[in-house]
Protein backbone atom coordinates (compact mmCIF):
# COMPACT_ATOMS: atom_id res chain seq x y z
CA UNK A 1 0.00 0.00 0.00
CA UNK A 2 1.36 3.04 -1.14
CA UNK A 3 2.02 6.25 1.35
CA UNK A 4 -1.32 7.57 -0.58
CA UNK A 5 -3.36 5.10 0.26
CA UNK A 6 -2.36 5.11 3.83
CA UNK A 7 -3.47 8.34 4.00
CA UNK A 8 -6.80 7.69 2.30
CA UNK A 9 -7.59 4.68 4.33
CA UNK A 10 -7.58 6.86 7.41
CA UNK A 11 -9.38 9.88 6.12
CA UNK A 12 -11.99 7.23 4.91
CA UNK A 13 -12.47 5.47 8.10
CA UNK A 14 -12.49 8.85 10.29
CA UNK A 15 -15.23 10.36 7.83
CA UNK A 16 -17.49 7.58 8.30
CA UNK A 17 -17.07 7.68 11.93
CA UNK A 18 -17.57 11.69 12.22
CA UNK A 19 -20.50 10.82 9.99
CA UNK A 20 -21.74 8.04 11.89
CA UNK A 21 -21.49 10.65 14.74
CA UNK A 22 -23.05 13.17 13.20
CA UNK A 23 -26.55 11.18 12.67
CA UNK A 24 -26.83 9.29 15.79
CA UNK A 25 -26.65 11.80 18.20
CA UNK A 26 -28.27 14.71 16.45
CA UNK A 27 -30.64 16.11 18.85
CA UNK A 28 -34.41 15.30 17.55
CA UNK A 29 -35.32 19.17 18.05
CA UNK A 30 -31.96 20.01 15.79
CA UNK A 31 -28.29 21.09 16.46
CA UNK A 32 -28.25 24.16 18.87
CA UNK A 33 -27.00 27.12 17.13
CA UNK A 34 -23.56 28.00 18.99
CA UNK A 35 -22.26 30.88 16.93
CA UNK A 36 -22.32 33.15 13.62
CA UNK A 37 -19.48 33.92 11.26
CA UNK A 38 -19.94 36.14 8.41
CA UNK A 39 -23.44 36.84 8.98
CA UNK A 40 -26.33 35.89 11.02
CA UNK A 41 -27.66 33.34 8.57
CA UNK A 42 -23.32 31.76 8.64
CA UNK A 43 -24.24 29.29 11.35
CA UNK A 44 -21.82 27.01 13.42
CA UNK A 45 -23.78 24.59 15.21
CA UNK A 46 -22.25 22.54 18.49
CA UNK A 47 -22.25 19.32 16.05
CA UNK A 48 -19.79 21.01 13.79
CA UNK A 49 -17.32 21.48 16.52
CA UNK A 50 -17.73 18.12 18.16
CA UNK A 51 -17.06 16.31 14.10
CA UNK A 52 -13.71 18.69 14.02
CA UNK A 53 -12.40 17.18 16.99
CA UNK A 54 -13.03 13.91 16.55
CA UNK A 55 -11.40 14.29 13.29
CA UNK A 56 -8.35 16.10 14.59
CA UNK A 57 -8.31 13.40 17.17
CA UNK A 58 -8.49 10.49 15.22
CA UNK A 59 -5.92 11.53 12.45
CA UNK A 60 -3.33 13.30 15.37
CA UNK A 61 -3.75 9.56 17.44
CA UNK A 62 -2.48 8.18 14.21
CA UNK A 63 -0.08 10.40 12.67
CA UNK A 64 1.13 13.06 15.44
CA UNK A 65 3.01 15.15 13.74
CA UNK A 66 0.62 16.29 10.63
CA UNK A 67 -0.56 19.71 10.33
CA UNK A 68 -4.19 20.76 10.23
CA UNK A 69 -6.46 23.04 8.54
CA UNK A 70 -9.98 23.23 9.54
CA UNK A 71 -12.95 25.08 9.36
CA UNK A 72 -14.20 25.29 12.84
CA UNK A 73 -10.67 26.52 14.59
CA UNK A 74 -8.94 23.08 14.34
CA UNK A 75 -5.79 24.49 13.00
CA UNK A 76 -2.74 23.39 13.93
CA UNK A 77 0.93 23.53 12.32
CA UNK A 78 3.22 19.91 11.48
CA UNK A 79 6.75 18.89 10.57
CA UNK A 80 5.87 15.85 8.33
CA UNK A 81 4.82 17.54 5.62
CA UNK A 82 1.11 16.36 5.53
CA UNK A 83 -2.06 18.86 5.95
CA UNK A 84 -5.11 17.87 6.84
CA UNK A 85 -7.90 20.01 5.47
CA UNK A 86 -11.29 19.43 7.17
CA UNK A 87 -14.76 20.52 6.66
CA UNK A 88 -16.72 18.71 9.85
CA UNK A 89 -20.20 19.60 8.12
CA UNK A 90 -19.92 21.16 4.53
CA UNK A 91 -24.08 21.90 4.31
CA UNK A 92 -24.42 23.61 7.89
CA UNK A 93 -27.71 24.78 7.31
CA UNK A 94 -28.60 21.49 5.71
CA UNK A 95 -27.77 19.51 8.71
CA UNK A 96 -29.87 22.29 10.50
CA UNK A 97 -32.66 21.53 8.94
CA UNK A 98 -32.56 17.85 8.86
CA UNK A 99 -32.15 18.16 4.62
CA UNK A 100 -29.93 15.50 3.11
CA UNK A 101 -26.97 17.33 1.44
CA UNK A 102 -24.64 17.57 3.83
CA UNK A 103 -21.08 15.97 3.89
CA UNK A 104 -17.61 15.34 6.14
CA UNK A 105 -14.83 16.32 3.95
CA UNK A 106 -11.56 15.29 4.56
CA UNK A 107 -8.58 16.04 2.32
CA UNK A 108 -4.77 14.90 3.05
CA UNK A 109 -2.56 17.14 1.36
CA UNK A 110 1.37 16.46 1.09
CA UNK A 111 3.53 19.19 0.18
CA UNK A 112 0.88 21.67 -0.33
CA UNK A 113 -1.21 19.25 -3.34
CA UNK A 114 -3.87 17.31 -2.26
CA UNK A 115 -2.99 14.01 -2.89
CA UNK A 116 -6.19 12.02 -1.17
CA UNK A 117 -9.61 13.08 -0.30
CA UNK A 118 -12.96 11.75 1.15
CA UNK A 119 -16.51 13.30 1.21
CA UNK A 120 -19.01 11.22 3.46
CA UNK A 121 -22.34 11.56 2.25
CA UNK A 122 -24.31 9.56 5.41
CA UNK A 123 -28.07 10.83 4.05
CA UNK A 124 -27.21 9.58 1.07
CA UNK A 125 -25.55 6.78 2.15
CA UNK A 126 -22.94 7.74 -0.60
CA UNK A 127 -18.83 7.64 0.04
CA UNK A 128 -16.76 9.47 -2.73
CA UNK A 129 -12.96 9.11 -2.70
CA UNK A 130 -10.12 9.79 -4.68
CA UNK A 131 -6.51 9.19 -5.22
CA UNK A 132 -4.13 11.55 -7.25
CA UNK A 133 -3.28 9.60 -10.19
CA UNK A 134 -5.44 6.57 -8.86
CA UNK A 135 -8.91 7.93 -10.17
CA UNK A 136 -12.45 8.37 -8.42
CA UNK A 137 -14.60 6.29 -6.70
CA UNK A 138 -18.48 6.17 -5.73
CA UNK A 139 -19.24 3.33 -2.87
CA UNK A 140 -22.81 2.72 -1.44
CA UNK A 141 -24.70 0.44 -0.51
CA UNK A 142 -25.14 -1.49 -4.10
CA UNK A 143 -21.21 -1.16 -4.29
CA UNK A 144 -18.45 0.85 -5.79
CA UNK A 145 -18.14 2.49 -8.93
CA UNK A 146 -15.81 4.65 -11.02
CA UNK A 147 -16.70 8.59 -11.11
CA UNK A 148 -16.69 10.08 -14.72
CA UNK A 149 -17.79 13.76 -15.45
CA UNK A 150 -19.87 14.59 -18.46
CA UNK A 151 -17.35 15.98 -20.98
CA UNK A 152 -18.45 18.25 -23.76
CA UNK A 153 -21.65 19.26 -23.16
CA UNK A 154 -23.53 22.24 -24.60
CA UNK A 155 -24.12 24.95 -22.43
CA UNK A 156 -27.72 24.98 -23.25
CA UNK A 157 -28.24 21.31 -22.39
CA UNK A 158 -25.80 21.70 -19.53
CA UNK A 159 -27.26 21.51 -15.31
CA UNK A 160 -25.25 23.93 -13.33
CA UNK A 161 -24.78 23.79 -9.94
CA UNK A 162 -24.16 26.65 -7.99
CA UNK A 163 -24.17 28.20 -4.48
CA UNK A 164 -24.52 31.60 -2.58
CA UNK A 165 -22.69 33.28 0.05
CA UNK A 166 -23.92 34.90 3.49
CA UNK A 167 -23.40 38.40 3.10
CA UNK A 168 -26.45 40.17 1.57
CA UNK A 169 -24.69 42.19 -0.45
CA UNK A 170 -22.66 39.10 -1.90
CA UNK A 171 -25.87 37.46 -2.49
CA UNK A 172 -27.97 40.36 -4.35
CA UNK A 173 -24.92 40.76 -7.17
CA UNK A 174 -24.35 36.45 -7.06
CA UNK A 175 -28.58 36.97 -8.00
CA UNK A 176 -27.28 39.35 -11.04
CA UNK A 177 -24.62 36.48 -12.24
CA UNK A 178 -26.93 34.21 -11.86
CA UNK A 179 -29.64 36.37 -14.48
CA UNK A 180 -26.92 35.94 -16.90
CA UNK A 181 -26.68 32.48 -16.79
CA UNK A 182 -29.33 30.93 -16.28
CA UNK A 183 -31.05 31.93 -19.73
CA UNK A 184 -27.68 30.26 -21.53
CA UNK A 185 -28.36 26.61 -19.61
CA UNK A 186 -30.72 23.89 -19.32
CA UNK A 187 -31.39 24.72 -15.49
CA UNK A 188 -29.72 25.70 -12.13
CA UNK A 189 -29.41 23.46 -9.67
CA UNK A 190 -28.43 24.91 -5.66
CA UNK A 191 -28.05 22.18 -3.35
CA UNK A 192 -26.59 23.94 -0.11
CA UNK A 193 -23.24 21.54 0.03
CA UNK A 194 -19.45 22.21 -2.10
CA UNK A 195 -18.56 19.25 -1.68
CA UNK A 196 -22.01 17.35 -2.33
CA UNK A 197 -21.94 19.22 -5.53
CA UNK A 198 -18.69 18.58 -6.60
CA UNK A 199 -19.40 14.87 -5.94
CA UNK A 200 -22.29 15.17 -8.56
CA UNK A 201 -20.56 16.71 -11.08
CA UNK A 202 -18.02 14.02 -10.70
CA UNK A 203 -20.60 11.26 -10.93
CA UNK A 204 -22.46 13.19 -13.85
CA UNK A 205 -25.16 14.23 -11.78
CA UNK A 206 -24.62 17.57 -12.95
CA UNK A 207 -23.09 18.90 -15.70
CA UNK A 208 -20.92 22.03 -13.81
CA UNK A 209 -20.42 23.68 -11.27
CA UNK A 210 -19.53 27.57 -10.15
CA UNK A 211 -19.85 29.64 -6.87
CA UNK A 212 -17.78 32.38 -5.32
CA UNK A 213 -16.76 32.69 -1.99
CA UNK A 214 -15.40 28.42 -1.16
CA UNK A 215 -12.81 28.11 1.00
CA UNK A 216 -9.97 25.64 1.03
CA UNK A 217 -12.21 22.93 3.20
CA UNK A 218 -14.86 23.35 0.72
CA UNK A 219 -13.12 22.06 -2.19
CA UNK A 220 -10.12 19.98 -0.90
CA UNK A 221 -11.48 16.92 -1.26
CA UNK A 222 -14.07 17.24 -3.98
CA UNK A 223 -11.74 18.86 -6.45
CA UNK A 224 -9.32 16.33 -6.23
CA UNK A 225 -12.39 13.81 -7.14
CA UNK A 226 -13.37 16.35 -9.62
CA UNK A 227 -10.03 16.03 -11.60
CA UNK A 228 -9.56 12.20 -10.81
CA UNK A 229 -12.77 11.71 -12.44
CA UNK A 230 -11.69 13.61 -15.53
CA UNK A 231 -13.22 17.28 -14.49
CA UNK A 232 -11.25 20.48 -14.48
CA UNK A 233 -11.34 22.96 -11.54
CA UNK A 234 -10.29 26.31 -11.67
CA UNK A 235 -10.99 30.09 -11.46
CA UNK A 236 -11.01 32.65 -14.10
CA UNK A 237 -8.49 33.43 -16.88
CA UNK A 238 -6.18 30.72 -15.80
CA UNK A 239 -6.20 31.73 -12.01
CA UNK A 240 -6.40 28.86 -9.49
CA UNK A 241 -9.75 28.13 -7.77
CA UNK A 242 -10.06 29.96 -4.94
CA UNK A 243 -12.52 32.32 -2.49
CA UNK A 244 -12.94 34.81 -5.42
CA UNK A 245 -14.13 31.92 -7.87
CA UNK A 246 -14.31 28.38 -8.38
CA UNK A 247 -16.14 26.92 -11.58
CA UNK A 248 -15.36 22.61 -12.10
CA UNK A 249 -16.77 21.26 -14.93
CA UNK A 250 -15.64 18.61 -17.51
CA UNK A 251 -13.71 19.57 -20.13
CA UNK A 252 -15.17 21.64 -23.23
CA UNK A 253 -18.05 22.50 -20.43
CA UNK A 254 -15.47 23.97 -18.73
CA UNK A 255 -14.44 26.47 -21.07
CA UNK A 256 -17.98 27.36 -22.15
CA UNK A 257 -18.76 28.32 -18.67
CA UNK A 258 -15.42 30.27 -17.72
CA UNK A 259 -16.41 32.17 -21.19
CA UNK A 260 -19.97 32.84 -20.43
CA UNK A 261 -18.98 34.15 -16.32
CA UNK A 262 -15.85 36.47 -17.61
CA UNK A 263 -18.12 38.86 -18.38
CA UNK A 264 -20.19 38.62 -15.84
CA UNK A 265 -17.95 39.26 -13.54
CA UNK A 266 -18.84 36.94 -10.96
CA UNK A 267 -15.81 37.53 -8.40
CA UNK A 268 -17.46 41.09 -7.87
CA UNK A 269 -19.33 41.76 -4.71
Amino acid sequence: MSGSEDLLELAVETAREAGRMLVDKRPVDGPDVVQTKSSPTDVVTQMDRAAERLIVERIRAARPDDAFLGEEGGTSAGVSGVRWVIDPIDGTVNYLYDLPDWAVSIAAEVDGVAVAGVVEMPRRGETCTALRGGGALLRSATGARDLQVNAAVPLGQALVATGFGYAAERRARQAEVLTGVLPRVRDIRRGGSCCVDMCSLAAGRVDAYYERGVQAWDVAAGSLIVEEAGGLVGGLHGAPAGPEITIAAGPGTFEALHDLLAPLDPARD
